[in-house]
């Protein structure tokens, strides 16, 4: 069976399915995508030659990755990572390539080949890296923002290397089957130019994108917005792609970076979230056909041929590349977690390397045979990509953590209090408990943050309060009261149950992240337990009455009412409450809860009404202007 709606249906199944499994492994969405594309390519042939064409297609998805990315990063953000942008993406790129290079002038390569090898394989894949980083949520991180600028010079760089390959043709390649691939090159405006004005096109064309993007977008956006018309903006957010992908194209640039580059110019649009989310589904989509495409156009025969040369050539890039990352990484200071990120991140070959050993075969600089086992290298490393982030996360970063722990320190004094957690929640505790004149003895695991805290005075100590010696140093035994500030559900518990039956009468606060854990330290033996945003979710909801009328008065009355009413209820759905059952299928609870709901809005009505007395009359509204002042100055609950 074949046709249009059959392969839709293929790659789409194989999309859904396979990322569903992979995200339930945890072994995210891109090997989801690239398992599906063996299976319906190489395993099961339910694809054929269409793969090759349309993975031209899908790498749109990387240009439209790029413009998002563009949208994020003010130019003022730009500016001020150029030093990571040219020195760490430039020593990557020139290092890797040299130490390939190197190796394959020793194996017997032509220079020319042997150059050509190590800037192809010293370039990175930005869709597979930053999809990853994404979902993970490590962009953020000073390894993610390294990783990203490496990935940002690694893309500029393909425009020099456009220009610099076709300079290394082998006369030995040239005619022939080279020449007939040559025939066939799309041809750019600047193709028969001389060098000073493909230089000046070159710059008009930026330029127009440049001065287009600020000055003709917003008009014709709004204008568009005028009309009320989704599908017409979504129209035009896909026409400003295509239209200075096709651009770039025909000035021999890199489509994905005159997308970058518009995105960047973008970035400050008042348009830029309706153009993030009406570009990101197609975004999405292209990215995933595009993984499919390069597991699918594995070529498993002349794998099966070379297996053991394939394997050797893809761990050996793999391991170049993440040792060049390791040094480039500890020359600009990344520490830790961030130089194994970046290190293991972009060890892998990119999206672009097919690109560039199709144009160098093209360009009578690679034989074909060769150029079909650096495709298969370059496929095996990406694929291998998520395996070398789940090395990461589940080796790495283990024993890191374990290397990184220091002894606790010794705690030769005892107070009445005792805080465990020294974060945002904690700080704030310890700072009002100290202002009143009580002693408190901090324990907090993080170094980095004992080791800040100290520098602005704050007594504290690095250690594990989940640890019994920690607790009993401290005085746990004669304590009066015991707070639990840390965002850790099983650890809190552990040290609720460990501090009630130590010390029974100690008074223990515990910080609780959602009701189930309420109800898991109320078990365990804690006495006052606040839940991480209901204070501020009630102070909220105040603001939120008062500017629908309600007289300020009254708003504070309807705030201590819920209050009162809500702990009294989880006091009376405890008991109902099971640890193995879900609250949406325990009956008891739900029918207890209703009735808990009911009775709230009774009260609510019933206490507004009786609480009535003469110093409401004594209350104005307050000034707008002055409550508005009043709110912003407030800090965080």
């Amino acid at each position: 069976m074949s046709g249009f709606m059959f392969q839709a249906f293929v790659y789409l199944a194989a999309a859904v399915t396979s990322v569903i499994i992979a995200s339930r492994l945890g072994l995210g969405s891109v090997l989801g995508y690239l398992i599906a594309g063996i299976v319906i390519g190489p395993v099961f042939h339910f694809v054929g030659n269409e793969t090759q064409d349309l993975q031209h297609f899908a790498e749109f998805g990387v240009v439209m990755m790029l413009f998002l990315v563009g949208l994020e990063l003010q130019p003022q953000a730009l500016w001020d990572m150029r030093a990571r942008l040219l020195g760490l993406g430039g020593l990557q790129v020139v290092g890797s390539a040299a130490v390939v290079t190197g190796i394959g002038l020793a194996f017997g390569l032509p220079w020319q080949t042997a150059v050509a090898v190590g800037l192809i394989l010293s370039l990175s894949s930005t869709a597979i890296v930053l999809q990853t980083l994404s979902e993970k949520g490590l962009l953020k991180s000073q390894g993610g923002r390294s990783s990203f600028s490496v990935l940002l010079f690694q893309d500029i760089a393909v425009i020099p290397m456009l220009a610099v390959l076709p300079l290394l043709a082998l006369p030995a390649l040239q005619g022939g089957e080279h020449a007939a691939h040559g025939a066939g090159n799309a041809a750019t405006l600047v193709s028969d130019l001389p060098g000073w004005q493909v230089a000046l096109v070159t710059l008009l064309a930026i330029a127009f994108v440049v001065v287009a993007g600020h000055f003709l977008s917003r008009p014709i956006f709004r204008l568009i917005a005028a009309s009320r018309l989704r599908e017409m903006f979504t129209a035009a957010a896909l026409l400003l792609v295509v239209s200075t992908a096709l651009l770039m194209s025909m000035v021999g640039l890199s489509p994905a970076l005159g997308t970058f580059l518009a995105g960047v110019v973008l970035a400050n649009s008042e348009f830029r979230h309706e153009l993030e989310s009406d570009i990101e589904p197609f975004k999405g989509l292209l990215l995933g056909l595009f993984f499919i495409t390069v597991g699918a156009g594995i070529d498993f025969s002349l794998l099966t041929a070379n297996l053991g040369l394939v394997l050797l050539l893809t761990l050996g890039v793999i391991v170049i590349k993440a040792g060049v990352l390791w040094l480039v990484g500890h020359l600009y200071s990344l520490r830790g977690s961030d130089r194994w990120l970046l290190a293991l991140g972009l060890a892998q070959a990119g999206e672009f390397g097919f690109v560039l050993v199709s144009f160098t075969v093209q360009n009578a600089v690679l034989p074909s045979e060769l150029a079909a086992i650096l495709m298969l290298v370059i496929a095996f490393s990406m694929l291998l990509t998520p395996a070398l982030f789940i090395l990461f996360d589940k080796v790495i970063m283990p024993r890191l953590e374990r290397g990184q722990i220091r002894e606790a320190d010794e705690i030769g004094e005892e107070a009445s209090v005792i805080i465990a957690g020294l974060g945002r929640f904690g700080q704030i505790i310890n700072r009002m408990l100290l202002a009143n004149g009580h002693k408190t003895i901090v324990l907090d695991s993080r170094s980095d943050v004992i080791d800040g805290l100290r520098k602005f005075g704050v007594r504290s100590f690095f250690g594990d309060a989940g640890r019994p010696d920690l607790l009993h140093s401290a005085g746990l035994r004669q304590a009066r009261l015991l707070v639990v500030a840390i965002d850790d559900i099983e650890r809190a518990l552990s040290i609720v149950r460990h501090a009630r039956h130590e010390n029974p009468d100690i008074h223990i606060i515990a910080r609780a992240y959602d009701r189930n854990h309420v109800y898991q330290l109320y078990e365990a033996g804690a006495d006052d337990i606040v839940r991480e945003v209901f204070d501020s979710s009630v102070r909220a909801a105040g603001y939120a009455l008062q500017s629908l009328g309600m007289h300020p008065f009254d708003v504070e009355k309807s705030k201590a009412v819920f209050v009162k009413q809500d702990n009294w209820g989880l006091r009376q759905l405890a008991p109902l409450w099971k640890d193995d059952v879900s609250v949406f299928e325990n009956k008891e609870y739900i029918a207890r809860a209703r009735e808990i709901s009911e009775v709230l809005e009774q009260a609510m009505m019933g206490d507004r009404s009786a609480l009535h007395d003469r110093t409401e009359r004594g209350w104005t509204p307050p000034d707008i202007a002055a409550r508005k002042h009043d709110m912003d100055g407030q800090g965080e609950g």
